[in-house]
């Protein structure tokens, strides 16, 4: 048997070694069968892109891409050459034309590109250079530009690249010069047109290459209008002329043909048209608008300016800038300003005693906000040639210093204003906290059986049909509620004392609540938007509490709960009181309930003669009913009295219930001293 054993172990291995001499024979058959002369590597195999190949080579490097979004961006890189001009106080009027032949024409009344000769190449004009070479330009240096948008020196020599024909024209010393291009190569030399007075300035005209981004794309009006308008936001000093053949404008669209584009009050003006009569969370305005607006410089490191409003019905967005350059993608400006504005509120939350104000985020004050940020920068550093993302680590700094006492001031100088927006943040993080709550409350029941309160006396039936479950004060009360009770169709869950108000609380307290936690996992159905019909376990949900003031408060605070907590519940009509009598009468065997002092003494009126001496007994307490008589007269369904909590039509709409909860029950005394001031006078009797 050993010896068996040992000859299959060999031949296994003499199999294998044959399989890998196999393999290896293979394999040198492979490279002998190979073609000669590939192995070889040399330097006539090295490549060397010449001018602006690399460019039409690899196209997605310098732009992103071919799609739609890269051609636009070769007409953005021409007009943030016209902005930067502007910016640097050297251009005020841009005109920007897109012709019936699908070109686009950019001209402003700058400076102009230089054109004499490039001490670097003798026999090329600066103009040639910068359009025609890689990395040429002038700023990367602070000497002709403090801030610009083009920095990588690439932006006008890769609209050139990637044109099939490009036109520019330059207007220096009341002299016009023009030059004309294809496909990153000069087609003629620069060449003098005459004299041009009270002109100045660079214009260039160009057609995208359809052999780089497909027959069918084309610069569209629409985008291109809107670009324009976003740049006449950021800086306020400029003049934006827009027109576009009537052939550019496609059906449906409703980009005007021509627009003369001005916003003295820069981003404010932009906030205000997003916004139009939008109502928002502030109630009163800074500079009379209700929206935070403002701006703060620093010659050495640079300017912010914003504008940023919390719209009551608008998803919100965040738009921001670096040297007039969009960055969607954010980047340290962005949490700058997300720093300033969160450290302020909660600074003003600790100011007026708030506790609650430590708990919000950045996420529950801007989940909602639109802002308008802009900044301008000596050197910015972004990620990508496409700048969609600011990575200057001076930027945040920078922002969240200029912000902060401006916001500071702001909140302080209005407090309805601070107040308001303080409330909104606070909520938005309760909201956030009982999200995260359920989740993991999900999260945990979906790993492990349902595991039940320990207080709560389940019923015996299986399925929710017919159950009911009582939710009753105290154990005292929970004692006598289970001995009386159905056992298959009745569930007792006692609540100690009077429940936590959750119109009154934050999230925090509602979380750490037993009670409630008791209560949610006995109804097993979730809360609020997660609220599971099918997975309540009980068809009746009954609050049975003493018949006296403090027990029509604690079901009060339940009724509170299911309204806010379980509205859809409330709704289908799961939620019933329990009509418990307050005093029992009895004489000879006879014995009637009353529910208050009218019907005790209608009854005693009407069942008992007036020489009788009728024992009276009032019941302090659920706890004190002898179970017997509870089943009687409270839980039996042949015999008790329910009544059903109900919600008026359309409250979701009308907010009447909802405004009659939060002030009764809500957070404000005032509110609350306010309706009992108004309402005192109509109560006839009071139970001391």
């Amino acid at each position: 048997m050993f010896v068996g054993r040992y000859y299959s172990i060999l031949c296994v291995r003499f199999t294998d070694t044959q399989e890998k001499m196999a393999q290896s024979k293979a394999s040198d058959d492979l490279f002998a069968s190979a073609p000669k002369g590939k192995e070889d590597y040399s330097a006539k195999d090295i490549e060397v892109l010449e001018g602006l190949e690399p460019v039409r080579r690899r196209p997605g490097m310098y732009i992103g891409g071919t799609d739609d979004k890269a051609l636009h961006h070769l007409a953005a890189e021409v007009l943030d050459n016209s902005m930067d001009e502007a910016v640097a106080g050297h251009a005020t009027r841009i005109e920007m034309c897109l012709n019936a032949d699908g070109s686009l024409m950019i001209r402003d009344n700058g400076r102009g590109i230089p054109i004499d000769r490039h001490p670097k190449y003798k026999t090329k004009s600066a103009l040639e250079v910068i359009f025609t070479t890689l990395h040429s330009g002038g700023k990367f240096n602070s000497g002709a530009y403090q801030t610009s948008g083009g920095l990588h020196g690439v932006g006008i020599s890769v609209v050139n690249a990637l044109s099939e024909r490009l036109e520019v024209e330059v207007v220096r010393d009341q002299e016009a010069w023009q030059q004309t291009f294809s496909r990153g190569d000069a087609t003629s030399k620069l060449t003098k047109m005459g004299s041009a007075k009270n002109r100045r300035g660079t214009t260039v005209t160009f057609m995208p290459d359809q052999e780089i981004f497909g027959e069918k794309a084309a610069l569209t009006a629409k985008r291109l209008y809107r670009m324009a308008r976003s740049k006449a936001y950021l800086f306020r000093g400029v003049e934006i002329r827009w027109s576009c053949a009537e052939n550019q404008i496609k059906a449906g669209d409703e980009t005007p043909v021509s627009e003369t584009i001005h916003f003295p009050n820069g981003l404010l003006d932009f906030l205000h048209q997003e916004l139009g009569d939008s109502a928002t969370v502030t109630p009163s305005a800074f500079d009379g608008q209700a929206s935070f607006a403002g701006e703060d410089s620093n010659d050495q490191v640079g300017r912010v300016e914003w504008a940023i409003a919390w719209p009551l019905s608008s998803d919100g967005f965040i738009n921001s800038y670096c040297n007039t350059i969009p960055t969607p993608e954010g980047g340290t400006h962005e949490a700058g300003m997300r720093s300033a504005l969160v450290k302020g509120l909660k600074a003003y939350g600790e100011l007026v005693n708030n506790r609650r104000a430590s708990s919000i985020t950045a996420d529950d004050l801007l989940g909602n906000v639109v802002v308008l940020l802009s900044v301008f920068l000596p050197d910015p550093q972004f990620q990508g040639q496409t700048k969609e993302k600011l990575a200057s680590a001076h930027a945040s700094k920078l922002v969240e210093a200029a912000m902060r006492d401006h916001f500071d001031h702001w909140l302080s100088g209005a407090p309805e204003l601070a107040n308001a927006l303080l409330a909104y943040a606070v909520l938005r993080a309760e909201e956030r906290q009982r999200r995260k709550h359920e989740k993991e409350i999900s999260r945990k029941t979906a790993t492990r059986k349902l595991r039940l309160p320990g207080k709560l006396t389940d019923c015996s039936r299986g399925g929710a049909d017919g159950t009911e479950i009582y939710l009753v004060e105290g154990d005292s009360a929970g004692g006598s509620a289970k001995q009386a009770r159905d056992r298959a169709t009745q569930a007792v869950l006692p609540l100690r004392g009077k429940i936590l108000n959750i119109a009154n609380a934050s999230q925090d307290k509602i979380n750490a609540n037993q009670e409630l936690k008791d209560l949610i996992q006995a109804l097993g159905c979730g809360l609020g938007e997660k609220y599971r019909e099918q997975d309540l376990r009980y068809e009746k949900v009954i609050i049975m509490t003493d018949a006296d003031v403090d027990g029509a408060h604690i079901a009060t605070l339940l009724m509170t709960f299911f309204f806010r907590a379980l509205p859809e519940l409330v709704q289908q009509g799961h939620l019933y009181l329990a009509q418990p009598p307050l005093y029992r009468l009895a004489h000879k065997g006879k014995s009637f309930y009353a529910m208050d002092d009218p019907e005790k003494d209608q009854i005693w009126e009407d069942e008992f003669n007036s020489n009788e001496r009728v024992e009276i007994s009032r019941f302090k307490g659920l706890g004190e009913m002898p179970p017997a008589q509870l089943k009687n007269t409270t839980m039996d369904p042949a015999s008790r009295t329910l009544l059903r909590v109900t919600l008026p039509p359309g409250f979701v709409e009308k907010e009447e219930t909802s405004d009659l909860v939060e002030r009764l029950m809500g957070k404000k005394p005032e509110l609350r001293y306010d309706f009992i001031q108004k309402n005192a006078p109509n109560v006839d009797e009071i139970d001391i």
